[in-house]
């Protein structure tokens, strides 16, 4: 069975008034732009904030509860900051790979900001949305195994409903020889 991937919710969401989660929001902000990375501590937002590094946990769950309110619940000014940092390359890529795709005659014409949407919303929900689908659906966390099953799930999902009519058509006959 593999490691579980920390499930925590915040104690309490964080307020626009909320000067201590907004320390935390800003210095957590500036020290990505910094790296140009999302791969900075709580110990490092902690002293650059000035804050305990376990109020992270208390106002936002994790690091990865800090980051999805950065991206989605923040000021609109810092918002717009990690959008441009963090967004932007990614739907740039996805644009470009799509574009690319069509060129070779691989995938249907798909418009980019759909398929961003569709792939980093489904991937969101797995974290954010997997203590009220755990509720309904009686499954449990979620752990590195649950994560490699997903994968393959979205990725047979998303690519399949990229490939154009042939394409399909072959993947379909590969994927019935390859069970037979």
């Amino acid at each position: 069975m593999g490691s579980q991937l920390n499930t925590s919710v915040p104690n309490r969401l964080p307020f626009a008034k909320n000067t201590t989660a907004e320390k935390l929001l800003v210095a957590a902000s500036e020290l990505m732009i910094e790296r140009s990375s999302i791969e900075v501590s709580l110990s490092d937002i902690a002293q650059k904030s000035g804050v305990n590094a376990a109020l992270v946990k208390y106002h936002f769950g994790n690091k990865d509860g800090l980051l999805h309110y950065l991206l989605h619940e923040s000021s609109a000014e810092a918002a717009d900051e990690v959008s441009k940092f963090f967004v932007a390359p990614l739907l740039d890529f996805h644009r470009r790979l799509l574009a690319e795709g069509v060129r070779c005659g691989e995938f249907r014409n798909i418009d980019p900001v759909l398929f961003y949407t569709s792939l980093i919303g489904a991937c969101d929900h797995l974290f954010f949305g997997r203590h009220a689908m755990s509720r309904a659906t009686g499954v449990g966390p979620v752990t590195d195994e649950v994560c490699r099953q997903y994968i393959r799930h979205m990725e047979a999902l998303i690519c399949g409903g990229m490939l154009t009519e042939g394409k399909e058509r072959m993947a379909s006959k590969e994927e019935r020889a390859n069970r037979e």
